[in-house]
């Protein structure tokens, strides 16, 4: 699908503006993303995952303290015990290249001390949130160029559900942490991957000051837009996306163990002061 209307309309339900501006490839790319969650077991072509590397290294950080670091794994035994931990997510073992990006203040550390130089300001919450950020402007860069290659991506968040153990099994130092994981594969083209609904411009985009109570209208136009996306694709999701999304921040067991991701991390060397 290359066609602008097209897109705009599969992005929101609907087509909410005419772009005025001339198109272009990655203005297509960029809207044509959809999470895949079944792949070939085609193997990538030798130096994907490099290229892969450098659009991620060509995102912005912060101060150029390159805060993140990525390990890639391949291996089936692995891949699995990730896809175990992560609530036994298929196709995390199924996908030929999974990628865990990290937050990484262990070089700096390293860095630091290698200089006699003292690094206190690494125990701070400031220096673990921008950890964090850097790592998922990288794997957004990453995620853009894969999927310009023709290849599949989806994110996993669930492998902040277990933190020290995905530590322990890729042998992670101290003040290391998996943000999140990437799947990156050939799609199945058996398995269609519909552009999903996102919620209006006009509840995300706030022009000078933010407004929170002008939202209700549009979050009611947009639950009936998702409800008939849920129900064209045949997916078995009770309600709308207000439903379903209280549903997921009702309880504490909606974290599905990451409510203890603060000791996790304190445990892994973060104090977050």
């Amino acid at each position: 699908m290359t066609n602008p209307t097209e897109l705009l309309r599969s992005r929101y339900g609907e087509i909410p503006f005419n772009p005025q501006i001339e198109w272009n490839d990655s203005l297509t790319a960029l809207l044509s993303h959809r999470s895949i969650r079944s792949y070939l077991s085609d193997s990538l072509p030798p130096g994907t995952l490099e290229l892969l590397i450098a659009a991620a290294q060509s995102a912005s950080t912060s101060s150029n303290l390159q805060t993140w670091s990525v390990v890639a794994v391949e291996d089936e035994q692995r891949k699995e015990e990730l896809s175990k931990l992560a609530g036994n997510q298929a196709h995390v073992k199924q996908v030929p290249l999974f990628l865990v990006w990290l937050a990484d203040l262990a070089r700096l550390s390293y860095v630091a001390d290698s200089r006699g130089i003292s690094h206190d300001a690494l125990e701070y919450l400031e220096m673990f949130a921008m950890a964090t950020v850097d790592a998922a402007l990288a794997a957004q860069n990453a995620t853009v160029a894969a999927e310009s290659l023709g290849l599949g991506t989806v994110y996993i968040g669930g492998i902040r559900n277990r933190p020290q153990e995905v530590a322990e099994i890729l042998n992670l130092p101290s003040s290391v942490y998996a943000v999140f994981g990437l799947c990156v594969g050939y799609p199945n083209p058996e398995v269609e991957a519909a552009i999903k609904p996102r919620l209006p411009q006009s509840d995300v985009l706030h022009r000078e000051t933010y407004k929170l109570a002008e939202q209700e209208e549009a979050i009611a136009h947009y639950n009936e837009i998702i409800k008939d996306f849920y129900t064209e694709q045949k997916m078995n999701i009770a309600g709308d996306w207000s439903e379903h999304s209280s549903q997921r921040i009702a309880t504490v067991e909606s974290l599905r163990g990451r409510d203890r991701l603060r000791e996790a991390l304190n445990n892994l060397g973060f104090k977050l002061l």
